[in-house]
């Protein structure tokens, strides 16, 4: 059975779901180079990672399915100086079984909406290139690009670029 992105329940996540999310961060650590990660992340790493961002105050959404985790998206802080506050980086994954049907829109849509509601000023992505699909989404929902670093990546024997999106989530009107 397909699945499609009206089939997601959108929820919080739970510690409970650090092994498929680290599933699916996990194909893209080892088989690709949208992460800079280069090592496999582990259940127990991975609800570290969870619980801290939910300690810190930082939403993270899992889309789920009735076959499971379909994807994840979650907010962190932008920099450590008190000054940027009001910013946030976020990132999105998705199974890669479940892309190109509109699940990670959805799912975005909905972290950005709790973003922009908790009073949030700017999203900014990072975009390991070239990365068409995020680019894709990012600018979909309205982000645009405001940076460009060249080669501050290596991985996979290659060096690679980082683009970075903002919104002012004042602008976002999902």
């Amino acid at each position: 059975m397909e699945t499609h992105a009206s089939a997601l329940q959108i929820r919080a996540v739970s510690t409970a779901d650090a092994a498929a999310i680290a599933a699916i961060y996990n194909h893209y650590v080892l088989n690709t180079t949208i992460s800079f990660e280069e090592q496999a992340v582990t259940e127990s790493q991975m609800a570290g990672r969870i619980s801290a961002c939910l300690e810190a105050g930082f939403p993270w959404l899992v889309a789920e399915t009735e076959d499971g985790i379909a994807g994840y998206a979650y907010a962190t802080k932008w920099r450590e100086r008190p000054a940027y506050r009001h910013s946030v980086e976020t990132s999105v994954y998705l199974d890669p079984a479940k892309t190109g049907r509109g699940a990670g829109r959805q799912l975005y849509t909905a972290l950005l909406r709790q973003l922009r509601d908790s009073g949030r000023r700017t999203v900014i992505a990072g975009i390991a290139q070239p990365n068409p699909a995020s680019v894709g989404l990012h600018e979909a929902l309205g982000f645009v690009p405001a940076a460009m670093f060249k080669e501050v990546g290596f991985k996979q024997n290659q060096w690679l670029d980082v683009g970075y999106w903002q919104l002012p989530l004042h602008a976002f009107q999902a």
